[in-house]
């Protein structure tokens, strides 16, 4: 992967205040996939007598790693969106571990892509929790098809 897709998925987490906020770091980038890595942090707790981290903080990082995966997808996307994305919450992470979101972007439509994600506390084969979700593609015009639109008479 080269270093600039990666530089755009860290600018791509930077610009997400919630992102930000949740101190979320790019781990590694391939094409159409990326894991992303959210540290423990007492402030995002959801349940003060375990210590477990609130639901909604795993659910933006997955989100968040879905987004990148799309972003580093070799069909060259220069922007996406949300569409839909599902949980499912298998058990709750350990209190103090930092949780490791992968998300795969695996198929590709003109304008939509589809992403699968886990997220762990540290031991992949034991989710926290896993996802599938569908994403806007944003793709830079292509200037030889506008051209060609151009010279074609309207209907």
């Amino acid at each position: 992967m080269d270093d600039r897709k990666k530089q755009a998925a860290r600018q791509f987490i930077a610009a997400i205040p919630y992102s930000r906020a949740l101190g979320m770091q790019l781990e590694a980038l391939e094409d159409g996939a990326a894991v992303i890595s959210m540290p423990y942090d007492p402030r995002f707790v959801g349940d003060p007598q375990t210590g477990v981290i609130h639901g909604g903080a795993v659910s933006a990082l997955m989100d968040t790693c879905g987004g990148a995966a799309v972003m580093s997808h070799p069909t060259g996307a220069i922007g996406t969106a949300t569409i839909d994305l599902r949980i499912d919450y298998m058990r709750p992470a350990r209190p103090g571990d930092r949780i490791i979101a992968r998300a795969e972007c695996y198929h590709v439509t003109r304008s939509v892509a589809f992403v699968r994600a886990t997220a762990h506390d540290g031991d992949p084969a034991r989710p926290v929790a896993a996802a599938t979700g569908a994403f806007t593609l944003e793709r830079a015009p292509d200037r030889t098809r506008k051209g060609k639109a151009a010279a074609e008479p309207r209907r």
